[in-house]
């Protein structure tokens, strides 16, 4: 960043990743420009704020950030507690966001709609590198306006674009126009939503643990609701990797999630529909259809996707990034965190140099950063910021010198069939985060709520 280091760098997304990185800015004596779309710090987990998460708060806050809250009056969370998504604003990221050191460098309602070189595209090589950055902003006041900066590190998170209904990769047909008859990915059943699914046929689509407390949550709303009547259908041939280990299971949080699932099945609380890849929705004038790909159809007044999330890439289109053609995410970081191949257990910490793109001093981070791969832990986020931070500021040898320090008992497993999961995603929630073996949006998966589970475990596997 020497050609631009007058310039702050930007940070795009106010999560618990996006402060973060400011904080780690703020340390090196570098000035952060912190870009939040929503209307305050946090604002996608604003959305799950009813769901707990798996991992207590010991593993869900950063080290940098920590270090600003202390020097006021910031009272720290016990670390043992396992936090709600609210409790995660309230006790950390609005404080940390009130800061003297944070406030004056966010600013929100602020959506970024492009990142680019200033005075050239994608295909202009000469001089690339020593250009600074082009954000343009959308601002909360109708205004669009251009900010040049030194860097960029795109904190965005994934809650914004969650994975479809259909199979394939695509929408379902009619997906689109049955918009009407779908919720949010985490929707609050017993309190803010409660009139939507109060004695109605609610179908939760997906295999993760946002499903499961989903689904949970529907049927303690039906102990008062009697006339409720809970759905769930998955693509895969069973559900236990939702039931995970129980007992034996390293989250005793998520063991009890799984075990009180099984039960609401066996018990027909919950009426499961095993291999139900869907084809297509029909809206009707009270319900909707939802046919599978082998012509069984359902009929419901609400669909909960519960589906997982992927990154939008839009914002980025002209920029050179190098991204793994699989998950997309970095090329480096791709075969380390494939679903395919890997679990919570197996990828290693890593930091600026494996989420290195082409267009130098330009780094996603956070949720957004394992692109479709469901295994993101927010402790993973808060290293990837570090390292990141001091590649900007020229310490090379503190940026490639990644650690991360993960739960004792081992809280997610290698075992290829252990399930993992987020949303709030996580915009970049548990990691982005959302949205982690630890939890939703969801390794070992440090930072995930129980709900926010992504991938595997998020979608309708």
């Amino acid at each position: 960043m020497d050609s631009a280091k007058n310039l702050s760098v930007a940070v795009i997304g106010a999560g618990p990743v996006g402060l973060a990185a400011a904080a780690h800015l703020i340390e090196r004596g570098l000035e952060p420009l912190i870009f939040e779309a929503g209307p305050s710090a946090g604002a996608a987990i604003e959305q799950w704020r009813h769901i707990r998460l798996f991992s207590p708060w010991r593993y869900n806050l950063d080290a940098a950030a920590v270090r600003l809250l202390e020097a006021s009056d910031w009272e720290s969370p016990r670390p043992t507690a396992l936090p709600y998504g609210g409790e995660l604003i309230d006790n950390y990221l609005t404080p940390l966001a009130a800061l003297p050191a944070i406030s004056p460098r966010l600013q929100t309602g602020a959506r970024v709609i492009s990142v680019t070189r200033a005075g050239m595209d994608k295909t202009h090589t000469r001089g690339r590198e020593g250009t600074p950055f082009i954000v343009r902003v959308e601002h909360g006041d109708g205004e669009t306006r251009d900010h040049t900066v030194a860097g960029v590190i795109d904190a965005s998170g994934t809650w914004s674009s969650r994975n479809p209904l259909g199979t394939s990769g695509l929408p379902a047909i009619g997906e689109d126009s049955a918009a009407g008859r779908i919720s949010s990915p985490l929707p609050d059943v017993i309190g803010r939503d409660r009139k939507v699914f109060a004695g109605r046929r609610v179908l939760v689509v997906g295999a993760g643990h946002s499903a499961a407390n989903t689904l949970i949550s529907l049927a303690d709303l039906a102990k008062d609701e009697p006339d409720t009547r809970i759905l769930w259908a998955v693509r895969g041939a069973s559900a236990d990797k939702v039931y995970g280990g129980g007992d034996a299971d390293g989250l005793p949080a998520r063991g009890q999630l799984g075990a009180r699932l099984r039960r609401l099945v066996e018990a027909g609380t919950i009426e499961l529909h095993t291999g139900f890849g869907i084809a297509s929705l029909t809206p009707l004038a009270s319900h909707v259809t939802v046919e599978s790909v082998d012509g069984r159809i359902l009929e419901a007044d609400v669909v909960v996707p519960c589906t997982g999330f992927r990154p939008d890439l839009d914002i980025l289109r002209e920029l050179r990034l190098n991204l793994d053609p699989a998950v997309e995410a970095p090329t480096e970081l791709g075969p380390l965190i494939d679903p395919e191949f890997h679990s919570c257990g197996t990828v290693p910490p890593h930091g600026a140099t494996v989420l290195a793109h082409p267009d130098k001093d330009f780094y996603i981070v956070g949720m957004k950063s394992y692109g479709r791969a469901p295994t993101f832990l927010l402790a993973t986020g808060y290293e990837q910021v570090r390292s990141v931070a001091a590649a900007l500021a020229g310490d090379r040898e503190a940026a490639d010198t990644v650690q991360l320090e993960l739960p004792e008992t081992g809280v997610c497993s290698s075992d290829a069939g252990t399930s993992c999961d987020v949303p709030a995603a996580a915009d970049g929630l548990v990691a982005e985060t959302s949205g982690g073996c630890c939890g939703a949006p969801e390794p070992v998966l440090v930072g995930f709520p129980t709900g926010l589970a992504h991938g595997r475990s998020g979608d309708n596997n």
